[in-house]
């Protein structure tokens, strides 16, 4: 039976006035956010060094960036199948009943890795360590946005709240690589990987402690609101293609730049051009929360993409540090609209009981194109010219660009007059599919 209910904004947002706003100062009110925020920011920076300091360790033992590419690469996709069903075990019974046995795994696991790398044991001993590194990456980002969700129902600061944690997520991807890099070359090349699995225990931990925030669940063990797979709802189908698309711009840029460094006999500065991409993607995370849009979001992730696509396309041709980072710096300026637009349509068209799914399913979907892309970006890197992996983020995007224009009519959200309630406690509208 189906029936349409009134929206209630949650009793934790702050009352709007005729002078507020949705900015980040008032996001930044909602009470008890800081207990999830502080928290949730040390346990998900481990995840911005893991890829690189994979590559850094694989590619000192071996030799080879097409080797640390496939580790790296496995881990990801490992990740990428798993992460969907660690999200919706989370909505299911508790994002701390999944991520405490993850936290643990994940960091027995990594130092397995590293022990594995150190000691030169065969490719195929790596890949079996990196299955379980992937499968356990806590997925602390798509919590923190479900809790979000919960904070604030019905509220115009959704986007503000995207794009706050797309910026937060660019912050840790311009730290963790630089972390990463200075520890693999000024400590040790498994200093990197090491500290990754160490971070990610406290930070899990201390994340998994805040009970208060997290969405509830009944006394059961079943989530209060109504179950389905985010898989089923057609735009998010076409958000996790269009977030492959990005996931081979990171994975790219992150094995391209390493060769391209060392090629110019400076591997320091890897992690600086890194930063500066990853900047450029924090920076404009930052204005589009800033900014009140009118302009309808599928308008928006469009034209973002096209940016994006645009951009990565010239990267190959960089044959200079300058070039390079100035370039790298526009491809990061261009990833952050289309991220958290990307996430914000995610509130539109996906039931509540199944959101922290979705962020998992476009979270993997990121690191599915982040493997992919290492491990090609490796082999051209091997086999060719300096630089030749730059062609995998121009690639990836161009594709994921065209399924987006092709398919854009799906990222429409579902007629309000086809609604039902999402559980109790829940009054926000939300479409039947």
């Amino acid at each position: 039976m189906e029936s349409t209910v009134t929206t209630e904004p949650s009793k934790d947002t702050p009352a709007p006035s005729s002078s507020s706003r949705a900015g980040y100062g008032r996001l930044l009110r909602t009470r008890g956010a800081w207990t999830f925020l502080l928290p949730g920011f040390a346990a998900r920076q481990p995840f911005a060094m893991l890829t690189i300091s994979i590559v850094l360790l694989v590619q000192h033992t071996t030799g080879s960036y097409g080797a640390a590419g496939a580790a790296a690469a496995v881990t990801g996709v490992s990740m990428a199948v798993f992460a969907p069903y660690s999200g919706r075990l989370a909505d299911r019974y508790g994002q701390r009943t999944v991520l405490i046995p993850g936290v643990l795994v994940h960091t027995l696991s990594g130092l397995t890795l590293t022990a594995l790398a150190l000691a030169h044991a065969p490719l195929w001993a790596l890949f079996v360590a990196a299955v379980p590194t992937g499968a356990s990456v806590p997925q602390i980002g798509p919590m923190v946005r479900a809790r979000w969700g919960v904070k604030l129902q019905g509220s115009p600061l959704m986007t503000t709240a995207a794009a706050f944690e797309s910026v937060t997520d660019e912050l840790t991807f311009v730290v963790g690589p630089l972390l990463a890099t200075a520890l693999c070359t000024a400590v040790d090349p498994a200093a990197g990987l090491m500290t990754e699995a160490a971070l990610t225990l406290v930070g899990g931990l201390l994340f998994a402690a805040q009970k208060s925030t997290q969405p509830e669940v009944s006394p059961d063990g079943h989530a209060r609101v109504e179950h389905t797979s985010a898989l089923r709802v057609p735009g998010v189908r076409v958000l996790i293609v269009t977030f492959l698309g990005i996931g081979t711009v990171f994975g790219g840029m992150q094995v391209s730049l390493a060769a391209f460094t060392e090629s110019i006999g400076e591997p320091g500065l890897n992690g600086v051009l890194y930063g500066v991409f990853a900047a450029g993607n924090m920076l404009s995370g930052v204005v589009c929360g800033a900014i009140a849009w009118k302009v309808a979001p599928q308008r928006r992730l469009l034209v973002g993409y096209g940016a994006l696509a645009l951009t990565a396309s010239g990267l190959w041709a960089a044959h200079s540090v300058l070039t390079l980072a100035g370039l790298g710096l526009l491809v990061g300026m261009s990833i952050a609209p289309a991220l958290i637009t990307g996430y914000t349509l995610v509130e539109s068209l996906v039931p509540a009981g199944a959101r922290t799914e979705a962020f998992t399913w476009l979270t993997g979907a990121v690191a599915l194109g982040q493997a992919g892309a290492v491990t090609v970006a490796g082999q051209l890197e091997d086999r060719f010219w300096d630089g030749a992996g730059f062609l995998v983020p121009m690639g990836g995007t161009l594709i994921a660009l065209t399924t987006l224009l092709a398919l854009r009519s799906r990222l429409a959200p579902p007629s309000r007059s086809r609604t039902v309630a999402r559980g109790v406690g829940h009054r926000v509208p939300v479409a039947v599919d």
